[in-house]
């Protein structure tokens, strides 16, 4: 279904996809932002049965100038660290209010949604989420993933990729720029052994949108990383944001899949996998590292390269490994 969703989407996708905006225009977000483009995504998935935990960071900074805000749902601002503390608190608040009659609403299913970038989510508030997910609280949690500190400076995260040039990790004599490999967030949550974890990616809303509602009707925790590019932070022009998301699935570097019933499912199924070094299509005629100022300096850099590209190949032969029905189609 998703597929014919992709293949006539200019005919039927306005139809299909909620009209209410739960995260309104009017933000401070940059031009091509990718995270603002998931939350609007999201937020179109849920609905207005809603309660957000927000993290400081991009989305926090650019939605809540006091004493505005982009959300049109209850929204609480948590430090880095807690966010997932927060969100499990607040789930376990509506289930004791409910056992004492005493929530304000009737609605069976209110959706606890905790939000945060990469730095927000693997370093600084892995251990709340950990925690979280080992206590089985009923929440989904979001992050969104543009690869680096990007509201505080651009510098590097556990989920910076490897060669990336960041403030922290700069490129130049004495360094090619990152040295270690982005962590893979994904398997971490599954190794909690939680009912839900899913990627996706901006560069596909329908997928994105369908794991989000799954999450949300989800009982107990669930988690879903989103690959969200940032333009200012990645150094690549604001028109790209998408084509660059879909360039990552197509190449294996953000693979979309899902971990359900204690099993994998790899949603996008690609054969042969785009070359990072040669991919072009017709609008883009570089490669995906070359689109990127944060890759630019590895581009006569062939060993580089080839390592990544290996790194790249190796950890999508093993995901696809997992994953015992392998069936591809959803785009």
């Amino acid at each position: 279904m998703t597929a014919n969703l992709t293949n006539n989407f200019e005919v039927f996708a306005p139809r299909l996809v909620s009209q209410d905006e739960i995260f309104t225009s009017g933000h401070r977000a940059c031009q091509g932002c990718g995270p603002a483009t998931a939350l609007r995504q999201i937020g179109k998935a849920i609905g207005r049965e809603l309660i957000v935990c927000n993290a400081t960071g991009c989305m926090e900074i650019v939605a809540s100038p006091y004493p505005f805000s982009a959300w049109e749902v209850p929204w609480i601002h948590v430090a880095f660290e807690n966010t997932a503390a927060i969100a499990s608190g607040v789930a376990a608040g509506i289930e004791v209010l409910r056992r004492k009659g005493k929530f304000y609403t009737n609605h069976e299913k209110i959706t606890v949604l905790g939000i945060g970038g990469d730095g927000g989510t693997m370093d600084i508030g892995l251990q709340a989420l950990s925690g979280a997910l080992e206590r089985g609280h009923d929440f989904l949690y979001i992050c969104y993933d543009n690869e680096a500190y990007m509201n505080t400076g651009i510098q590097r995260s556990s989920g910076t990729p490897f060669g990336a040039s960041t403030t922290t990790s700069p490129s130049g004599k004495a360094s090619f720029g990152q040295k270690t490999n982005k962590k893979n967030f994904a398997e971490i949550c599954i190794a909690h052994d939680i009912p839900y974890v899913a990627t996706a990616s901006v560069s596909h809303p329908s997928d994105l949108m369908a794991k989000v509602k799954k999450g949300a009707e989800v009982k107990g925790p669930a988690v879903l990383h989103v690959f969200a590019p940032c333009p200012t932070g990645w150094r690549c022009g604001s028109e790209l944001t998408i084509r660059l998301a879909r360039m990552a699935v197509e190449t294996g570097i953000f693979p979309l899949y899902e971990y359900e019933n204690h099993e994998y499912r790899l949603n996008v199924d690609i054969d042969e996998l785009r070359d990072i070094r040669e991919y072009a299509d017709c609008f883009e005629k570089r490669p995906y590292m070359e689109s990127q100022g944060r890759f630019r300096h590895l581009k006569n850099e062939d060993e580089i390269l080839a390592t990544i590209q290996s790194e790249v190949r190796e950890r999508y032969m093993r995901l696809r490994a997992k994953c015992a029905n392998v069936s591809g189609g959803r785009r």
